[in-house]
């Protein structure tokens, strides 16, 4: 079995609906994967069954080397470090930042009697400071911008020394300036040899940190394509993936996608466009 994560034939059924169909993938320790698609495909689901939140209804799930359904999951799931707007939502307004952070080495969220050790202190100080939020430390969570709330939360997933880390969206809702900035540092994160295997999940090429290995490609619940980014974003995944025509560009180590635009008609290129003729 995989050191991280193996899915084999691995489905999710939920009354009539399947979330997930004959999921087949493995993970590997060191990679780095991304997970894309558009809305409805099953990637929260699938990174629910990463996080081992959820069981399959059918297939083998297995995650850091145990199999769902035979493990304990709460021993598992301190295993696994998660960044997602459902850990978010739940983190109380009123907490410190530095409170945050430090409260995952007990897997709690909103710090009450617990007491925690210098070093469980200082490694929340330093992971912080390596997200560039060390200067928020005894601000409030709920006073944050949407970009701080999100990289003090990949500080809160890094607090346990994960084996594995679940990033959902990330870089959803933050404008460009804040995209870049947390691409970037998950880019430095990816390339840390001692950082631990990473799946992120999102709609978007251009969000793909540098330094990420793997991608697979998820349509209505089913694998498009799933391999090493070089050879497997391509433009004909792409477009299959979420069913239009698409072109993909590669600008260095960062990526692009646009709609291919159609041949113009010969009537068009004469009378030009007809979306709009005033009476």
């Amino acid at each position: 079995m995989s050191d991280v994560l193996e899915f084999a034939g691995v489905g999710v059924r939920r009354g009539t609906a399947e979330l997930l169909r004959d999921i087949t993938w493995s993970v590997e320790e060191g990679e780095r994967w991304v997970v894309i698609g558009p809305n409805g495909a099953g990637k929260t689901t699938l990174l629910q069954l990463a996080a081992a939140r959820m069981h399959p209804t059918t297939g083998v799930a297995g995650v850091l080397g145990e199999v769902l359904g035979a493990v304990d999951v709460f021993d598992l799931r301190p295993r696994i470090g998660v960044a997602s707007s459902a850990v978010a939502d739940r983190i109380p307004d009123e907490e410190r930042v530095s409170d945050v952070v430090v409260t995952a080495a007990y897997g709690v969220l909103g710090r009450w009697r617990e007491e925690y050790d210098a070093s469980d202190e200082q490694r929340a100080t330093e992971l912080l400071e390596a997200l560039g939020v060390s200067h928020l430390a005894q601000r409030r969570f709920g006073t944050l911008s949407e970009g701080e709330r999100k990289r003090v939360q990949i500080a809160r997933a890094l607090m346990t020394d994960p084996e594995l880390m679940l990033l959902d969206e990330p870089a959803a809702g933050l404008d460009l300036r804040g995209r870049e900035d947390l691409v970037g540092r998950l880019s430095l994160l990816a390339e840390d040899l001692d950082a631990p295997a990473m799946v992120l999940v999102t709609h978007h090429v251009e969000e793909i940190p540098p330094g990420f290995t793997d991608i697979l490609m998820l349509r209505d619940g089913e694998v498009v394509a799933a391999g090493p980014i070089e050879v497997t974003l391509t433009a004909d995944n792409l477009s299959s993936t979420f069913g239009i025509p698409l072109v993909v560009d590669r600008h260095g180590p960062r990526w692009s996608a646009r709609a291919a635009q159609p041949e113009p008609a010969a009537d068009a290129a004469v009378g030009g466009s007809d979306i709009y003729s005033p009476a």
